[in-house]
């Protein structure tokens, strides 16, 4: 198959790719229509749809608790605006220390192990559980014992952790190269991280600080157990009250609407990003 350019302006191989692509597309969307209708007409045959229906899809239910559902939301998206910004700074100074390359702070690389071997092999609701009810339990005074703050807390101690291993991840694939250039200037260790290396590595390991951050959005809820009446414990306290599942329902919705958006982002920063790179 040769190049020659068509009629069109195209080459052989361009308009060849072309009709692969669109093959693709309607392949790709007849397959998933076809799924979509077997779900659409296959569900509900089911024997015990109509409970289920009245269970977790009762519009009566949703449209009463829906307003509610969504002001309680309102809490998980403080919690995570006041947390986001610890976790960076946090996860950076973590990553800063394990990366120290001076032989008197040495031990600044063994805490750095430490506090990420420990934060990332403690699950995220025993760590919520341990430090949301042990330190309001030494009886310190008002707001001192609230469960907002210790939750936040084993929230930020938690993705802080993985956040330091996504930003040494990114430290480690700078070259080494670019440090040697940085010193062969005369920069000193501290300025070549500040002004040559942590550019380059925050550049890189956005698209996975995003993903790290749509997942923290989701573990607020995990802050309920603990006392506070953000959206997932006001879902439980109406079905609770109305005896089904609905309210669920509309709080797992709530939170789609915003992680997918999110999440779309975050792959569009790692298309780019790839591109940039080839």
């Amino acid at each position: 198959m040769t190049d020659t350019p068509s009629a069109a302006g195209k080459t052989r191989r361009q308009l060849y790719e072309d009709r692969l692509r669109r093959r693709s597309m309607i392949i790709a969307a007849s397959s998933s229509f076809a799924v979509f209708l077997a779900v659409i007409i296959l569900v509900p045959m089911a024997p015990g749809w109509d409970k289920v229906k009245a269970s977790f899809f009762n519009w009566e239910v949703f449209v009463k608790t829906f307003p509610k559902l969504l002001a309680a939301f309102k809490l998980d998206v403080m919690i995570f605006l006041w947390s986001a910004p610890a976790i960076v700074i946090l996860g950076l100074l973590v990553a800063l220390a394990r990366d120290v390359r001076s032989p008197a702070l040495f031990p600044l690389r063994i805490l750095g192990a430490a506090y990420t071997d420990i934060f990332r092999g403690v699950p995220v609701v025993l760590t919520v559980y341990l430090i949301g009810f042990g330190i309001p339990g030494l009886g310190l005074p008002r707001p001192w014992n609230s469960p907002y703050i210790w939750g936040s807390l084993a929230l930020i101690l938690t993705y802080a952790a993985y956040v330091a291993e996504i930003f040494r991840s990114g430290i480690e694939s700078v070259h080494a190269s670019q440090r040697s250039a940085a010193q062969s200037l005369g920069l000193l260790d501290a300025d070549s991280m500040r002004f040559v290396i942590l550019p380059q590595a925050i550049r890189r390991v956005i698209p996975s600080q995003m993903n790290m951050f749509i997942a923290l959005q989701k573990d607020v809820a995990l802050l309920s157990f603990i006392g506070p009446v953000e959206i997932f414990r006001q879902a439980g306290v109406f079905k609770s009250l109305l005896a089904n599942f609905t309210p669920y329902v509309g709080a797992a919705l709530i939170f789609l609407a915003v992680t997918i958006p999110a999440t779309r982002y975050a792959d569009y920063l790692l298309a780019k990003q790839n591109r940039e790179r080839s």
